[in-house]
């Protein structure tokens, strides 16, 4: 019998260190279709980066640009402007033939309907990517086929018709067909949207295992609840990939409010050493960290600065000076080492995030409470 093992790309892999060690990798992708009303982006300037081993969720409403994301890395569809690496092959140059081989190797589709072949058993349906990448012997197909089928569960259906397979087996035969050349990276399209909410945690399940084994899987999703299980969360809106730190500052947000205060944010770049929030001035705007780090320090006057304490990627800050009102009571500044990313809102967003979520207002203000908490403390220490 086979054993699937996982293709981890390590650094002593790759040629060269153009990829920058992703899996994964879309610079500056624009999707335009033509219509009679002039060109429609789908994509705008899209740049991505997911790297080996990662289970990611795509996220957005309908028509915000998800499918055309996973088509530009699935090859189903090129990309009008921009460059599209999966596992260090640069998909966007590949003709039709090449990208149809390439594609039977390196990734494996998952699609909501299934899309099995009605008239094949389920064992021939696992045969069929195997049969067209040349991929083993005929017998070997045999065995492969069924251990990738006892891996989802579904071994003793392996000579049924799809037909006879209720729906939550049907997509873990989908699933199993996807694994058939032990592609790295697994691509589902809203795996769980024909699904009830009992047999859509089955199959998450499956998905949990298999990135544990060390696959890669990036999944399209409306479901609110399962996209908060992924490892890392992407949202898409109007073409445009939405900074996924909100959800990782605020993890009880749900779909609706994510995407809604994310197409409100406004990134904004740093350099080393800069000051962000000043001592004793008046904040307009709320802060979270997309990359890099920060110090919250407390002015000296008489005496040396005191650092805080430092924030980093997926941290928040500049709340209390906007619930407060007054002045601000601590700088915030970029390290001195490095150039600090973040994205912010602005007074009137950010007061409306506090209307519309209960949690993310009580998470925002523990931390204004605790930032409280130290300035005192340290001002106290230094009387």
């Amino acid at each position: 019998m086979f054993r699937i093992l996982p293709r981890k790309m390590s650094i002593e892999d790759r040629k060269s260190d153009q990829y920058d060690n992703y899996l994964i990798k879309l610079s500056n992708v624009v999707k335009a279709y033509k219509t009679d009303a002039g060109d429609f982006l789908a994509l705008k300037n899209i740049n991505l980066s997911i790297g080996s081993g990662e289970f990611v969720g795509v996220i957005g409403k309908s028509g915000s640009g998800k499918s055309t994301l996973i088509n530009m890395i699935t090859g189903i569809d090129r990309p009008t402007k921009g460059e599209v690496y999966v596992a260090d092959t640069p998909i966007h140059t590949l003709n039709e033939s090449r990208m149809a081989q390439w594609r039977g190797r390196n990734l494996g589709i998952v699609f909501q309907f299934f899309q099995l072949l009605p008239i094949l058993s389920v064992l021939e349906n696992i045969m069929l990517p195997m049969d067209f990448c040349n991929l083993y012997s005929q017998r070997q197909r045999k065995e492969r086929a069924l251990e990738v089928l006892d891996m989802v569960g579904v071994a003793e259906h392996a000579h049924k018709l799809p037909s006879q397979l209720s729906g939550g087996e049907q997509q873990r035969v989908a699933i199993a067909r996807a694994l058939a050349n032990d592609p790295p990276i697994i691509m589902a399209d809203e795996p769980t949207g024909n699904l009830d909410s009992k047999t859509s945690a089955i199959v998450f399940g499956v998905f949990e295992k298999l990135v544990a084994d060390g696959k890669t899987i990036v999944m399209v999703t409306h479901d609110g609840d399962l996209a908060k299980r992924v490892g890392r969360t992407i949202i898409i809106a109007d073409g445009e990939i939405i900074e996924g730190c909100l959800s990782r500052a605020f993890p009880t947000l749900n779909q609706s409010q994510l995407i809604w205060t994310t197409a409100r944010l406004k990134p904004q770049r740093y350099p080393a050493g800069a000051v962000i929030i000043r001592e004793g001035e008046i904040s307009e705007k709320f802060y979270i960290l997309t990359r890099g780090e920060v110090e919250i320090a407390l002015n000296g006057h008489h005496g040396p600065e005191h650092i805080l304490e430092r924030l980093d990627k997926g941290q928040f800050f500049g709340g209390a000076g906007i619930i407060g009102g007054g002045p601000n009571k601590a700088s915030v500044r970029a390290v001195r080492d490095r150039e600090v990313e973040v994205a912010t809102l602005d007074r009137q967003t950010f007061t409306e995030l506090l209307a519309q979520s209960t949690a993310a207002r009580e998470a925002i203000y523990r931390t204004v409470e605790r930032a409280a908490g130290l300035i005192n403390s340290s001002q106290g220490e230094r009387l």
